[in-house]
């Protein structure tokens, strides 16, 4: 669910907040009660703002991360919030391990920021407000505490990945130590989960430790896999990948005849459009069917194609991880391949997915 942009950058609510964000307000109106006896419509609006302003701390956490991802000229697609908070959606790793280090820290470093703000508000203010102010910079004291933990791809994680990288000068070896002292880390979360349970009986505060535990450990070993796969695709190009005969349409071609000689006979989807083989645009089926059937034969594909001047286009030489990088950002299945201005292919996703899906499957370790 898409809620606007911050600084240009996507923010976004993932169906599995709005539990969370209810969880918290309800522990927040039992909270208030200890804090002093208020009443209930006072706890429950307290409680909806401490949630709100906590939600708020963690999207100015990840900001943080974001911004400082940007300036070292890293994408960021979007900034999700979900059941454990947030996550800045980087398109891509950082080249150097003081970049990675740089943008790491920044995140729980805003983190204290937003504390010691609240922390100044709660000497300021009295009654419940000081309480809530209280709370919240506690809060975003153990935030900043948990992601400083050394267990990737936590905060703390990446740092000790950009320690070990910067030592041994080798990152996907410093991938593969922080992964397994990642997964440790999990274990230890599990094993302390279970001991809450069964020592002081504490089944939702256990369960909750044994959750995080599991996210934290598949989400280590998801991120170690993804390593991998760029190790391996480090040395295959479009040319590798590429469709080669793919059709080549005429720009005064209407939709009736495009459906009928190319759309039905094939179940092709997307389109290249071209005279004298120099891309003129590119027309897909879900541009046609926002087209009435009724005026089918009297529209052409030109006055409905995107044209090739608000095209992405990728080269035959060009490597395949940065053609992924150029798709997402361009939100396109679907890319021409063009060489000395003319085409020579196009690039679709879900191929390019079946790609990588046989590489995976092999253990990704073959290369061309």
């Amino acid at each position: 669910m898409s809620i606007g942009k911050i600084f240009g950058i996507p923010l976004r609510l993932h169906y599995t907040w709005f539990i969370i964000f209810v969880l918290v307000t309800a522990s927040l109106v039992l909270y208030f009660p200890i804090q002093g006896f208020y009443p209930l419509e006072q706890r429950i609006i307290l409680g909806i703002l401490t949630s709100a302003l906590f939600f708020v701390s963690i999207i100015i956490h990840e900001l943080a991360h974001s911004i400082l991802a940007i300036r070292n000229g890293i994408p960021v697609k979007e900034i999700t919030l979900f059941a454990f908070g947030g996550v800045s959606q980087i398109t891509k790793e950082a080249t150097q391990p003081k970049t990675e280090l740089l943008i790491a820290v920044v995140g729980p470093l805003a983190s204290l920021g937003m504390a010691s703000v609240f922390y100044g508000l709660h000497l300021l203010v009295h009654g419940p407000l000081a309480a809530f102010m209280w709370w919240l910079a506690t809060i975003n004291v153990i935030l900043a505490l948990f992601n400083l933990i050394p267990g990737f791809p936590l905060d703390g994680g990446r740092v000790f990945r950009a320690i070990i990288w910067r030592r041994t000068n080798n990152y996907q070896r410093a991938t593969s130590i922080a992964t397994k002292v990642g997964q440790g880390v999990a274990l230890l979360f599990a094993i302390g989960g279970i001991g809450i349970i069964f020592a002081l009986h504490l089944w939702l505060n256990g369960l909750w430790l044994i959750f995080i535990a599991w996210f934290l450990y598949d989400a280590a070993k998801t991120s170690y896999q993804q390593t991998l796969l760029q190790d391996s695709l480090s040395s295959i190009t479009v040319r590798h990948v590429m469709e080669y005969g793919c059709p080549v349409i005429s720009p005064k071609l209407n939709l009736g005849e495009l459906v009928r000689e190319y759309i039905l006979p094939t179940g092709r989807d997307c389109f290249l459009i071209a005279e004298e083989a120099a891309l003129e645009g590119m027309i897909t089926l879900h541009q046609i069917k926002k087209v009435p059937k009724a005026k089918w034969n009297i529209t052409t594909v030109e006055d409905v194609m995107t044209p090739a001047s608000k095209l992405k286009v990728s080269y035959p030489d060009q490597d395949v991880l940065s053609l992924l990088t150029k798709m997402d950002e361009a939100n396109m299945n679907h890319m021409p391949v063009i060489e000395a201005r003319k085409i020579i292919g196009i690039i679709n996703r879900r191929d390019l997915s079946h790609f990588l899906h046989t590489r995976a499957n092999l253990g990704m370790k073959l290369k061309l």
